[in-house]
């Protein structure tokens, strides 16, 4: 794709690597691939976490750590947990069994993620790893690092209110909070940002423009940009905040100014 020409500084917020090269897809989260395309849609720096896996992450962590030395990448360490991400009387119900296991995060992990300086801050997908017992996030909360979460089914709106939160941590729902293509469930999440000051949206992988016109009206201090690399190119995801109908001081917001404040590892 040919290079981007635009007038902003644009920062990503949501990366993912896959650091073991035999379960990468061709090129599909390769570094050296992914660096390339951030620079042809002018992003300058981005976050970047472990792809899924079974088992821990405490592995797959260090190695992103690694792969971002040298490269405009700043690592998050990916937490997973035992707990049923849901909010029904079902998902409290299996949480009242499940306990945390070796290849689960531990309160001592996040510690040491929190306290090393090759990680900013931290990623969930308790969709797909399940959701860290309350030490862990307690832990996390003591850190004060951001925390990027996924957002959507398996992991919606009310999930977020009620498992994530409470915590003085900031939180930054990936996809509007509705992936993937659900504008309602979008919808609802914006709606959370209205009583909930620690919260903020990415716009990864969210290709319906108006949810995030919404909440750049509403909200500009708490939208940011997120690509969705390597599923969806950085060009397709700076496009697509390029072309929504809001000012422009309100879209360099979103491409730089709103995640430098969140992360502030992003700053120039």
């Amino acid at each position: 794709m040919l290079e981007l020409e635009h007038g902003f500084r644009v920062v990503d917020v949501h990366i993912e690597l896959e650091p073991d090269e035999k379960r990468r897809a061709g090129s599909v989260g390769d570094p050296e691939e992914i660096e390339r395309e951030l620079h042809q849609a002018g992003v300058v720096r981005g976050v970047v976490f472990p792809a899924d896996r079974e088992g821990g992450y405490l592995k797959a962590n260090n190695a992103v750590a690694r792969m971002s030395v040298g490269r405009p990448f700043i690592a998050f360490a990916r937490v997973n947990g035992p707990r049923d991400p849901g909010s029904g009387p079902g998902s409290r119900l299996r949480n009242i069994a499940n306990s945390r296991s070796e290849e689960h995060t531990s309160p001592e992990d996040v510690e040491q993620f929190a306290y090393d300086d090759r990680f900013s801050g931290f990623r969930l997908n308790p969709a797909v790893d399940g959701l860290p017992d309350r030490d862990v996030l307690e832990e996390m909360e003591a850190a004060g690092l951001p925390v990027l979460t996924y957002g959507g089914r398996g992991f919606g709106p009310q999930a977020v209110a009620d498992h994530l939160l409470e915590f003085d941590f900031p939180v930054v729902v990936s996809h509007f909070g509705g992936y993937p293509l659900d504008e309602a469930m979008a919808e609802r999440t914006v709606d959370l940002l209205d009583d909930h000051d620690g919260l903020y949206l990415d716009t990864s992988a969210v290709h319906t423009r108006e949810p995030v016109e919404r909440a750049v009206m509403e909200h500009p201090d708490r939208v940011l940009f997120g690509s969705g690399a390597p599923t969806v190119h950085p060009n397709v995801g700076v496009m697509e905040v390029l072309t929504l109908d809001v000012p422009e001081d309100a879209m360099r917001k979103v491409f730089s100014k709103n995640a430098t404040r969140v992360v502030e590892d992003l700053a120039p």
